[in-house]
């Protein structure tokens, strides 16, 4: 009898807490094998090129990359961003959940523009670290999207994620090409070619530009998508402040304007900056008209391709 009873009692409280399980975990966050799964977008195979920009932030890669980014799009090439936190601190007055979930709102409607595939990790912002699992991540978010290029701030960046995504992906640029590394996602046969975006710090080594692009043709369009990171650039992210939103319409008007002409003055600074190097792949007259440029240095680490191979890879000289 009493046997009876306590299996009877076991029974229950198996039942209770199975349910408490399921209705827990149902509408739970996936697990990492889930995670993995459920991220799997490998594009076509295709003979197009596959690229895939890393930022530390959800407004990064659209900055430094979204005009070359276009550009490969209108061609036919698949690019995919990718940003390693979730910028769940990056505003003066929102955090945590509630802003994680505007950002990524914000940089899926600027891929929507700039026609390309965007991901946003969940990491906190402002906590990255070079951790292995990490690596892991960007191992696999590489071989998925079966990179020819990847591209990432640079290790001496002023920000920690900043500094910490371009040490994970260096840190992978190796490790994506062995096949007992992660291996629940197929390594690479080709290592890809590794990009640096530009920044302006000299120590302990200046960026040295690899190649030069004039976005002039999509710079409309980039300012566009820039525009719809309103948290950052129009109510000025981490150090923004209430001043910067006026309740005066013809003042967000001017303020819309402004935030828009210093992106310009941006792009155009860095044609005046690499007006160099733009002339070594379009020629100097050519060179000497373009406004507006993206520049990217060739990471150690990866491939190392010729000339000939950067052109095939940034198809936009043509003579």
């Amino acid at each position: 009898m009493h046997r009876t009873v306590f299996l009877s009692v076991l029974g229950l409280l198996a039942a209770v807490v199975l349910g408490f399980w399921w209705t827990e975990t149902a509408g739970a966050p996936p697990g990492p094998a889930q995670r993995i799964a459920a991220r799997f977008t490998s594009p076509p195979v295709d003979g197009k090129l596959n690229i895939l920009c890393f930022g530390a932030h959800p407004d990064d890669c659209e900055l430094r990359a979204g005009g070359v980014a276009m550009l490969w799009a209108a061609q036919g090439h698949h690019v995919k961003f990718v940003s390693v936190t979730n910028g769940d601190i990056g505003h003066w007055r929102d955090a945590g959940g509630p802003l994680a979930r505007r950002r990524k709102a914000e940089v899926e409607q600027a891929a929507k523009i700039l026609g390309i595939t965007t991901e946003v990790l969940d990491n906190h912002d402002g906590e990255l670290m070079p951790t292995v699992e990490n690596r892991r991540t960007i191992t696999r978010l590489i071989r998925e999207w079966h990179a020819d290029i990847v591209m990432s701030h640079r290790p001496n960046d002023y920000h920690p994620d900043h500094r910490y995504t371009g040490v994970l992906v260096q840190d992978s640029a190796f490790m994506v090409t062995v096949p007992h590394f992660c291996p629940d996602v197929p390594a690479l046969k080709a290592n890809p070619v590794f990009f640096f975006y530009p920044d302006a710090f000299q120590k302990p080594n200046p960026f040295v530009p690899d190649i030069a692009i004039a976005i002039d043709s999509v710079i409309e369009k980039k300012l566009d998508a820039l525009d719809t990171l309103e948290s950052q650039f129009y109510e000025g992210g981490a150090l923004g402040s209430a001043d910067l939103i006026p309740s005066d319409p013809a003042k967000q008007r001017e303020r819309r304007r402004q935030v828009r002409a210093n992106h310009a003055a941006r792009f155009q600074a860095a044609a005046q900056r690499f007006r160099n190097k733009l002339a070594d792949w379009y020629g100097r007259d050519k060179a000497e008209a373009v406004q507006y440029a993206e520049a990217f240095e060739i990471c150690e680490y990866g491939r190392r391709p010729e000339q000939k191979e950067l052109a095939r890879l940034f198809p936009f000289f043509a003579k």
